[in-house]
């Protein structure tokens, strides 16, 4: 008898022999899949290719331990993984190298990202969480090298918190007491990463159910194992990592890729650990191959010598338990040999449809172009030149949409002064044509449920009569507090949030109060903190992540940008991440503590909201909000803040900051100034000074970056004024251009100025050190001052004389 590694039950030879001819199946239809998509790529049929050859009888092994509820965060070297969760068809495969628009053919992302990036659906049609516990999960991968590994570290840390927090034992469809491991894939060379030692130091630290498992074939595209990692061996050097009976660590375990029975031991073994015990494991999968090289942009026989090409043809996993399988009677070469004449047939089968599936739409697109420019062209003087374009899309018998759209407008260039109906049809047709196409491409960067942020409503703070003045700190921890006690879902950590109540007092006595796995303490790691929240948002948990300045998330700015931002819309709508990212910024002293690096994090975390309070009640506001969505945002509070005095709201926990909508907090008729946050302060100061030489400016908060003025108020305050200064305290260029921009070009405020539309940013380097440094760096009233001034006196030079 043998026994089932799955269900720890007793198997007959037969059932067992059965089990053996399975995975052998999966093993040769990866690698089939592997062989013919390497042939589409190069035939043109897809664009690139990054197959999982060489690995299938480890990943094999791991299915096999893999469990409902577990999650994988992995590289796109996955595959046969997939395929043996049942999570990936043949015909899915292919749908996804070509980049079929459908989730249907490519339930991985719909065509948004290349294949070997593979997930599963968290999400019901209408953004509501599936029962995660009744599914293999796949987070959804992201090319990064290593950038796959701070958000493993948050999706292990869940099952720590499920298991031992009170109050979440109603969240079922998330976790069952804390029994899920989270497992990881990466290649040997991508080790070398500090990401990937980011994430090992804190999950010891943590000790969270994670099983890391590194593949490795020697070599990281063309560069050995001995340029990538001290003694070419990752789990020698981590070997401090063992845990022992006196100090907690990892389990560390070794194993050959080519070896079935151990394979099936070591992830077995890992898993058990990880799961009973929540204790990491790492194993190292060695002696793997590759062979097909890294992938379809080059062959590795231009970087591999002769002795390690024919270790390889030996070695290869899938040669070594054909091997095992005849040498063991679980079949004769001959019925191995039928089963892959089958499974090549397959292959070629599902690869013919999922072309076909792709190609049908768009055929049928190109038809209906087709016949309309047949139609203008028979209409129009310009017949030659309409015809010629409509022959070209015509020769072309497997379609792209690029070519349909694009003959079709340069088709329209032809009869721009002419009047006809054929013309209106086709230009009906390309407008529609875009209308259903482009969210194929472009939906889904923010959350279009009903519970997305911008449709939140305001809940402004209610005030007693004998209301306190208070600093803004306490209204934030006095909120915060609210909210860990109505959302049991919620945890805050960062570096010193914890038993200080962070540096700024925000978080004072919450730890005592709560616990200290709902306000934890962190290392100095910011990446990683940023892991943590993103994986926790995607199994249902409500992470608030604190960095502890604004500077400082430059650390965490990949994983924010490749990750956390595009988490919607590279699985089109099937995952999310609702992690609010806490930090403070602004004017203080100093290079380090003083950034405001908000150009470059509008541009680079589109799919986040950004938001800038101007003051601890708007900030507390925003908090209420986002626990109102299910989308992730970035909140800046301004450092300088804290110790002011505001008055505390009676409605802690219940009032909302609406996101995307703009303050007026000064009404005037001369000019109207656009800032946020801590700069705000400045220019309502430099508004009262103006007042007194009769400059009546007006002054508006946008509260919001990402995103900016959805109601398109700041053009209404441009109609009254005519004239229109953008103050910031980021760099020329920055966030002032992209407010600047929204104003005139996006609102049409162009049409309604007196006077050229300017900006005052901070001078374009780091602020100097001390008081005097932030005056000579950034923005002060007399700037503000004299730039209205100057403005204004272009205008009417008369009442409003040079200044200096």
């Amino acid at each position: 008898m043998q026994t089932n590694p799955t269900t720890n039950k007793d198997l007959s030879f037969d059932d067992f022999k059965a089990e053996i001819i399975n995975d052998y199946t999966i093993a040769v239809t990866s690698r089939e899949c592997s062989l013919l998509g390497r042939r589409e790529v190069l035939t043109g049929k897809a664009k690139f290719g990054i197959f999982g050859d060489g690995k299938e009888i480890p990943q094999l092994a791991w299915a096999k331990a893999f469990k409902n509820g577990d999650w994988r965060s992995g590289y796109y070297r996955d595959q046969t993984f997939m395929m043996a969760i049942g999570k990936l068809t043949i015909q899915q495969f292919f749908a996804g190298l070509y980049g079929h628009t459908s989730l249907e053919e490519d339930p991985m992302s719909a065509g948004r990202q290349m294949g070997g990036h593979f997930a599963t659906h968290s999400l019901n049609d209408d953004g509501t969480w599936k029962n995660l516990t009744e599914q293999k999960n796949s987070s959804a991968d992201i090319s990064p090298t290593a950038g796959q590994m701070p958000r493993l570290l948050g999706l292990a840390q869940a099952s720590k918190v499920f298991r031992n927090l009170k109050g979440l034992e109603n969240k079922t469809n998330f976790s069952k007491e804390g029994n899920e491991v989270a497992w990881g894939t990466i290649g040997n060379a991508s080790t070398s990463e500090g990401l990937f030692w980011e994430t090992i130091n804190a999950a010891g630290v943590l000790q969270v159910p994670m099983v890391m498992c590194v593949w490795d074939d020697e070599y990281g595209i063309s560069v050995h194992a001995k340029h990538q990692t001290t003694k070419e061996n990752i789990s020698e050097i981590l070997k401090g990592f063992q845990r022992t009976n006196e100090d907690k660590g990892y389990e560390i375990i070794i194993v050959n890729g080519w070896n079935y029975v151990e394979l099936v031991e070591a992830f077995q073994k890992a898993g058990t650990i990880a799961r009973e015990e929540h204790v990491p494991a790492l194993i190292h999968v060695r002696e793997l191959t590759q062979p097909q090289g890294h992938s379809t942009s080059g062959s590795h026989e231009r970087y591999k010598n002769t002795e390690r090409l024919q270790w390889e043809r030996a070695f290869d996993c899938n040669v070594k338990f054909r091997e095992w399988v005849i040498e063991n009677n679980f079949a004769t070469n001959d019925e191995l040999e039928a089963i892959e004449k089958d499974i090549k047939k397959q292959v070629r089968v599902g690869k013919k449809a999922a072309w076909q599936a792709f190609l049908a739409p768009q055929q049928k697109e190109s038809q209906e172009a087709i016949t309309l420019l047949s139609n203008l062209a028979e209409s129009s003087p310009n017949k030659t030149f309409i015809e010629k374009i409509k022959n070209e899309l015509a020769a072309e018998k497997e379609p792209f949409r690029r070519s349909i759209a694009s003959g079709v407008r340069k088709a329209l260039r032809y009869v721009i002064l002419e009047t006809s109906t054929e013309k209106k049809q086709l230009q009906d047709w390309i407008n529609n044509y875009f209308e259903i196409i482009q969210p194929k491409y472009s939906s889904n960067l923010y959350s279009e449920s009903n519970t997305n942020a911008i449709s939140v409503a305001e809940v402004k703070p209610a005030y007693n009569s004998n209301a306190e003045d208070v600093d803004g700190r306490v209204i934030l921890r006095d909120n915060f507090d609210t909210i860990l006690g109505n959302y049991p879902e919620t945890l805050i950590f960062g570096e010193d949030v914890g038993a200080i109540g962070d540096v700024n007092q925000g978080l004072e006595g919450l730890q005592e109060k709560y616990g200290e796995m709902r306000v934890s303490d962190t290392g100095i790691r910011e990446a990683t903190i940023l892991g943590q929240g993103i994986g926790m948002a995607m199994r249902g948990l409500r992470p608030i992540a604190e960095i502890q300045y604004l500077d400082y998330i430059l650390y965490a700015l990949q994983i924010m940008s490749d990750d956390l931002v595009t988490v919607r819309y590279r699985t089109n709508g099937m995952q999310k991440a609702p992690l609010i990212v806490r930090t403070r910024g602004h004017r203080l002293e100093g290079i380090w503590h003083s950034g405001s690096q908000m150009g470059g994090l509008i541009h680079l975390l589109r799919g986040m909201y950004i938001l800038v309070p101007r003051n601890m009640t708007k900030a507390a506001g925003f908090y209420n909000t986002l626990l109102k969505t299910d989308e992730p945002a970035l909140v800046i509070e301004c450092l300088n803040g804290y110790r002011l005095k505001e008055k505390m709201p009676a409605n802690l926990g219940a009032f909302r900051t609406p996101i995307g909508v703009i303050e007026t907090i000064k009404e005037g008729n001369d000019i109207t100034l656009v800032s946020y946050g801590s700069t705000l302060r400045i220019v309502q100061e430099a508004a009262k000074e103006l007042q007194q030489v009769g400059i009546d400016a007006e002054v508006i908060d946008v509260q919001s970056l990402l995103p900016l003025d959805l109601n398109h108020d700041l053009v209404k305050s441009i109609k009254k004024t005519n004239r229109l200064l953008v103050i910031d305290e980021d760099v020329p260029g920055g966030a002032s251009a992209y407010i600047l921009k929204t104003i005139v070009e996006d609102q049409n405020g162009y049409q309604y100025l007196d006077s050229k539309p300017q900006t005052l940013a901070a001078k374009p380097h780091r602020p100097a050190y001390g008081t005097d440094g932030d005056y000579f760096s950034k923005p002060s009233t007399e700037d503000v001052f004299e730039k209205v001034y100057e403005i204004i006196h272009e205008a009417n030079p008369i009442d409003f004389p040079k200044l200096r």
